[in-house]
């Protein structure tokens, strides 16, 4: 440990250099945010900005900058992994309290892939840490070894094997057994950290996973979905088209494509109507049926219209294909990720010892 004197020149240094870019960002402030308007780092930058004032609600300052920048460093090692698996992602995007995201434009294709793309994540956060370590032991400072402490173990809790955590991603090109452990390992952590947050975690992976291999097994569930769409009717009467009643139901033919980025949608014909019209899918699925469920007669400006309500009938489409990972990979995975656990269990101990928190 460095002296008392040392440390508290330490912490006057710490504090001069955060002021100094507090008064930055006040004189300059205009022209960055300027530059921002037009910039795709604009959301993201002031969603930072955001969570930094709601954590300095409850911490420190100094910690509270710290604790939103292991957060960015985290989300950063699943951009570059998703980079370079050639899967376009968003800019992280951070809320107050819940932490932070990156919204996936293409998803992947094979649990392999998806595995990768979240183990980057904790890697570099982990790595982000060990720095924080490093420079909290040769500052001997308090404010670092806590931000080391946490960063330590909120990377440890996202290795938990629970969807939508990074374990429960990882866990896919490894067994998915391990989301059983994530199940009632996840009991533990409830208990230990007392979050309400974490339960509902939790509680949504518990319904999933009974959902989707207890109620589902069972009997095969039907999703729908609805949408209207306008048809002219005045053009159609003047070259002698029937229009059909309110009463009017029935079956039209559909056929169905996805997109490069995975996007399913169907499109369906009524050529009675001369009508084509196309619905997005919320999921990969096989279509049932769509259907004509409802027609109303709507006057607008532009004249009379028919509005019909079509209904999408599907089933969840389950690739089990998804999960086919060689086994060379899933040793690979496996232990990369029991290693990484223990590292991070071991360092959050070491922090406790060296730094007293």
């Amino acid at each position: 440990m460095l002296p008392q004197n040392k440390q508290k020149k330490n912490n006057s240094t710490l504090l001069k250099w955060l002021g100094g870019g507090a008064a930055f960002l006040l004189v300059k402030g205009k022209a960055i945010l300027s530059i921002l308007k037009v910039s795709k780092i604009a959301g993201p930058l002031i969603s930072m900005m955001i969570s930094i004032w709601a954590y300095a609600l409850i911490y420190p300052w100094g910690f509270s900058i710290g604790f939103v920048l292991l957060l960015l460093v985290h989300e950063l090692g699943h951009v570059i992994a998703a980079k370079q698996k050639g899967l376009p992602v968003s800019a992280p995007l951070f809320i107050p309290f819940l932490g932070a995201l990156i919204a996936m434009k293409r998803q992947p294709l094979d649990a392999k892939t998806e595995a990768y793309i979240a183990f980057g994540g904790p890697l570099l956060g982990t790595i982000g840490s060990v720095a924080v370590f490093a420079a909290a032991y040769y500052l001997d400072s308090p404010l670092l070894y806590s931000l080391a402490y946490v960063g330590f173990l909120l990377n440890l809790i996202n290795l938990l094997p629970i969807h939508p955590l990074d374990g429960g991603r990882i866990a896919t090109a490894v067994t998915r057994w391990l989301w059983l452990v994530g199940l009632v390992g996840g009991l533990a952590v409830i208990i230990y950290l007392r979050s309400i947050l974490f339960f509902i975690i939790w509680a949504l992976f518990a319904y999933d996973l009974f959902d989707k291999y207890i109620r589902r097994r069972k009997k095969n569930v039907v999703h729908s979905i609805s949408r209207g769409f306008l048809i002219p009717v005045e053009p159609l009467q003047d070259e002698g088209y029937l229009i059909p009643g309110p009463e009017h139901r029935r079956d039209l033919p559909f056929s169905t494509y996805s997109d490069l980025n995975q996007q399913q949608y169907v499109t369906f014909q009524w050529e009675g109507l001369k009508f084509e019209g196309t619905i997005p899918l919320p999921q990969q699925c096989v279509i049932d049926k769509v259907k004509v469920t409802r027609l109303e007669r709507v006057i607008l400006e532009n004249g009379l219209h028919l509005k019909m309500h079509c209904e999408v009938q599907f089933s969840v489409f389950n690739n089990d294909k998804y999960y086919d990972v060689p086994v060379s990979s899933r040793w690979k995975y496996g232990i990369s990720y029991f290693l990484l656990a223990c590292f991070l269990s071991v360092m959050m101990y070491l922090v406790h010892m060296v730094g007293n928190i």
